[in-house]
């Protein structure tokens, strides 16, 4: 009989190694300006980097594994945008114009008419101005390894191989290790996320966004056939809020994010929920934070995404305190959720004692068998490499002795 556990996992992006940055930095783009060029030497290094990488997680006590985001490329060592940037690579109708969220001009918003407006313009940013514009402050989140696109033209999803790639890399890993694919999950992104690019093509946000979910479905179907878990990764879901001036109203910041929400679950329709997972987080730059949006406003938006577990952050100092809504919140039957009880946040390793008390935390409300140990955030472009090795050890560490206290 197996022993009962509490099972480990992490947020999707992790250090990449030296050699495959520059292997990355090395690569040439098309045309188009977003399409970086694959040869064999590349590949063969990153299907060997994917399944080295699945060895060490399984060595630190993590038991559902990915591939760090590796298939996703990074130019710097500092990089907190790939998640996104790599589907300018997957998705065609996108065009390099030099308009983008980080250079366009602000926007303002009114009660009933919610609109994003730009980075720079989001309320933290104003408010801490200074610490952003200090290059010393800690807060830079690096260079994408290709530029901010518009959306021009009708959307398609033209990353086939890319996904493939990822599949075989991440199977390959899973394989070498013994272990079985259901343990293995890729990241993706949302609707809601993509389509904050510019858009010069659909008359109105909501068809950008509707776009984008036929679009990404693709991505989600592809990795869920080959026996994978999902995990759909959306920010914007509570991020946004920071990006809307001035503060909305809580009920037109929930209709503003439904239409998001309807989206995704249009996108995930007929895929089955048990490999899906959903990631929630506040933005994953080493900001003040202030202006988030409490997690017991959106929460309950959250659940009604079809989706088997929640990933979301929860070692952020801004919002440890909040596993105390699941006190309230009820957690849908046969779903769990996946908090954050290491943080990408902080260079400060986390003490595997206080890692289990995280854990146990959200056990004694929802169950120790509906509680899956992760990170905030990704920890791949945010914390040095030696330290997150270092988190994922006191990640499994602090399970193993949740499960110990948990389970006898």
């Amino acid at each position: 009989m197996t022993t009962p556990r509490i099972e480990t996992s992490h947020a999707g992006s992790l250090p990449r190694t030296p050699e495959l940055i520059a292997a990355n930095d090395a690569r040439t783009l098309a045309d188009d300006g977003l399409t970086l060029q694959r040869t064999p030497e590349f590949d063969e290094l990153l299907t060997a980097a994917v399944v080295d990488l699945v060895e060490r997680q399984r060595d630190l006590g993590i038991t559902v594994v990915g591939d760090g985001e590796y298939g996703k490329a990074m130019t710097s060592a500092v990089d907190y945008g790939a998640w996104w940037s790599y589907s300018f690579q997957r998705v065609s109708g996108l065009t390099v114009t030099g308009a983008d969220i980080f250079s366009q001009e602000p926007v303002r918003s009114s009660p009933g008419n919610v609109r994003l407006t730009s980075f720079p313009d989001r309320r933290d940013w104003t408010i801490f101005r200074d610490a952003y514009q200090d290059p010393t402050s800690g807060i830079s989140t690096g260079k994408t390894a290709t530029a901010f696109p518009s959306t021009t033209g009708p959307l398609a999803y033209v990353g086939q191989e890319a996904i493939a790639s990822d599949i075989a890399n991440l199977k390959a890993g899973l394989a070498a290790t013994g272990a079985d694919p259901s343990t293995g999950f890729l990241t993706a992104l949302s609707p809601g996320s993509g389509a904050r690019i510019a858009n010069d093509f659909y008359a109105t946000e909501e068809e950008h966004i509707w776009a984008w979910a036929e679009v990404l479905r693709e991505e989600y179907t592809a990795i869920v056939e080959a026996g994978l878990t999902v995990q759909i990764d959306d920010p914007s879901i509570a991020e946004n809020w920071d990006q809307i001036v001035p503060e909305p109203s809580v009920d037109d910041y929930r209709a503003f994010t439904r239409i998001r929400v309807e989206a995704l679950n249009h996108a995930l329709r007929g895929l089955p929920e048990d490999q899906v997972r959903f990631h929630l987080c506040w933005g994953s730059w080493h900001g003040p934070h202030t202006t988030d949006v409490e997690f017991r406003h959106i929460a309950d938006l959250m659940l009604e995404i079809r989706a088997g577990a929640y990933s979301f952050e929860a070692a952020n100092v801004r919002h440890e305190h909040e596993w105390k809504i699941w006190r309230d919140l009820e957690l849908p039957a046969h779903k769990k959720i996946v908090p954050g009880v290491v943080s990408h946040a902080t260079n400060v390793v986390e003490h595997p004692e206080l890692v289990a008390d995280r854990i146990e935390a959200f056990a004694s409300v929802v169950g120790p068998e509906r509680v899956v140990a992760s990170t905030d955030c990704g920890l791949g472009g945010r914390i040095h490499p030696q330290i997150a090795v270092a988190k994922l050890a006191a990640l499994g560490e602090g399970a193993r002795i949740a499960s110990a206290r948990l389970f006898g």
